[in-house]
């Protein structure tokens, strides 16, 4: 399993709405695919206005996720 932090925004009103994921996933691939997926879902935004800036393979120690790093506590 590899961590990931991807950081992008979507289009909301007139605005912009800033956002920073961290994901366990198998790939980078896998990881864009559950943020457009996620943010789609929670925000009611189609892809095409979810932009990604970056999308970057992160080390155990620099995950900042409260919910990853106490799931990784407990493995």
């Amino acid at each position: 399993m590899k961590f990931f932090r991807v950081r992008g925004w979507f289009k909301q009103g007139f605005g912009r709405q800033r956002f920073t994921r961290e994901l366990v996933t198998l790939s980078r691939e896998q990881a864009l695919e559950r943020v457009y997926s996620e943010v789609g879902s929670r925000h009611r935004v189609r892809r095409n206005l979810i932009h990604i800036e970056e999308a970057v393979e992160i080390k155990r120690e620099e995950v900042k996720d409260r919910r990853l790093i106490s799931m990784l506590e407990g493995s």
